[in-house]
């Protein structure tokens, strides 16, 4: 058998295919390269032509300005500083081939929002694996579609009974609080907040008890972490914006781990639900209720042509939801307990307010949050310094012209740094001072109406804002009935802008209850 194989392998004809189908292996390879450099050389062009009304920083003749990023917790201020030396808006090189326009001015900020441009696919297609193709990314008819479907979702009638339910979530927070406290020690905030808005999200929009405050270690907490870490990552680190590395690497395996995590507790949501509409008892109460929670309205809901949505659709939207709805709101909470520590004079006005309305009750009700006036403005003041979305990203299907004259081509990527606008001296009157009272109405009544975007603003704006609010300002109160704030100057956040923003090392206070 070896020298039948010797043999065949000797013939000189099958030398020189296999050194032919080499050099063509050689000359497809060089010519793809060749075909590739050419391509991004090109796009270089086109964007250097699109970009040039629009001065920027300096760029590295390789890394762009991507290199001035080190994640010190000063990376947002990178926005603010440019601002100041680019009016109105300035180009962002993400390497030599990639580029946005970073916009920092509220005029240019409602061009894009007033239009219809989605969202940029190049920022969040590396969490659309994770999130699917949900309200969050989609665009054009089939956003409008669902849109127009969720939206009673968040009407103020389905909103209504929520508040009792972010009580008893809050409860759970506080108690498990009491015994884990220390006053020698401070206490990082997110992780406990992180589990409440999770385990209220549950309840209110899908009916399901999670027990994920009191289950020890939350997988799906985890991934979450994971997830808003590792998308964050792949943006940063070029190689891993290529498919293939991504997937072969260490990051790439832990990813696809943790979104297995994520859509298994998203499936086990959905079958739940599913398997209690089968009960025609359950399904009578459904139909006879005078508006549908957000569950129910994607399992019931139908198309002009009578079809329901899709598996995919349905878990994407809950993947959204479940996201954006824990997520972002417990970024907002804890910045806020945050400024209750570093402000106490402030943290002493809305704990008199909560004192004064709620009196001995340890649950919210409906009729509070509308009283809750001061509070109210400290939230909102804390949402200008600390947004949980610091910035957002559109493509833009037409050219646009702003106010100045100036035009960007269709094709463009563009940035709204909602963090640098809400630090903008000339909107904001010392912007680096907390003053909740610059959001009373005779203050505020002559700002422009774009200068504040914490929910983003136009047709696209957070369809959830409402429920967010709710619930920071019941979750908020019952904090402040119970404890007292103070801030660790020892442990200084780090902004690190993830996919919503935290801080690398824990959002740190002192808690003192309240006897």
């Amino acid at each position: 058998m070896a020298y039948l194989l010797d043999s065949v392998l000797s013939v000189p004809w099958l030398t020189l295919d296999a050194a032919r189908i080499f050099q063509l292996v050689v000359v497809f390879v060089v010519t793809f390269l060749v075909l590739k450099i050419i391509k991004l050389r090109q796009r270089r062009t086109e964007l250097l032509k699109a970009f040039e009304p629009f001065p920027g920083a300096p760029c590295h003749w390789l890394l762009g300005n991507i290199h001035e990023f080190r994640q010190d917790g000063k990376d947002l201020d990178l926005f603010v500083t440019w601002a100041s030396k680019y009016p109105y808006a300035h180009t962002l090189w993400i390497g030599r081939y990639l580029a946005s326009l970073v916009i920092t001015h509220p005029d240019y900020a409602k061009a894009i929002f007033g239009g219809t441009a989605p969202k940029d696919n190049f920022a969040y297609k590396y969490i659309t694996p994770w999130i699917g193709k949900g309200l969050l990314v989609l665009s054009g008819p089939k956003w409008f579609q669902h849109r127009r479907l969720l939206t009673p979702g968040f009407h103020y009638d389905v909103l209504k009974p929520y508040v009792g339910l972010i009580s008893k979530c809050t409860k759970v927070m506080l108690d498990k609080w009491d015994k884990v406290i220390d006053e020698e020690k401070s206490m990082e905030l997110f992780h406990y907040v992180s589990l409440m808005t999770l385990d209220s999200i549950m309840k209110c929009a899908f009916s399901y008890e999670s027990n994920c405050q009191t289950d020890g270690d939350n997988a799906y907490i985890s991934a979450v972490y994971d997830l808003s870490f590792l998308v964050d990552h792949r943006f940063r680190f070029f190689p891993y914006h290529n498919e293939l590395i991504f997937y072969l690497s260490p990051h790439g395996f832990r990813f696809r781990k943790a979104c297995k995590i994520a859509h298994q507790h998203t499936d086990k949501v959905i079958k739940i639900r599913k398997e209690s509409l089968k009960n025609e008892q359950e399904l009578e109460k459904i139909q006879q209720k005078r508006h549908l929670d957000f569950l129910d309205i994607l399992l019931c809901s139908r198309d002009e042509n009578g079809d329901p949505l899709s598996d995919a659709e349905i878990r994407a939207e809950v993947d959204t939801f479940m996201f954006e709805g824990h997520d972002t709101t417990a970024s907002g909470i804890s910045w806020i307990l945050y400024c209750m520590g570093k402000y106490p004079e402030h943290q002493k006005k809305c704990r008199e307010e909560i004192k004064e309305i709620l009196g001995d009750r340890d649950v919210v009700q409906w009729d509070d949050l509308a009283k809750m006036t001061y509070l109210t403005l400290f939230i909102k003041e804390t949402l200008r310094l600390y947004p949980p979305a610091s910035g957002i990203s559109r493509e833009l299907l037409q050219p646009v012209t702003f106010f100045d004259g100036r035009t960007l081509p269709a094709g463009s990527m563009v940035v709204v740094s909602i963090y640098a606008i809400h630090r903008d001296p000339t909107l904001w009157k010392d912007p680096e001072v907390f003053d909740p009272l610059r959001f009373l109405p005779e203050n505020s009544s002559h700002r422009h109406s774009h200068a504040y975007l914490p929910f983003a603003a136009g047709s696209r704006n957070c369809i959830g804002q409402n429920f967010a609010m709710n619930e920071m300002k019941t979750a908020v109160a019952l904090c402040l009935q119970r404890f007292k704030f103070s801030s660790d100057e020892t442990k200084p956040p780090i902004l690190v802008p993830q996919v919503v923003l935290r801080s690398q090392n824990g959002i740190h206070v002192n808690v003192k209850k309240i006897n």
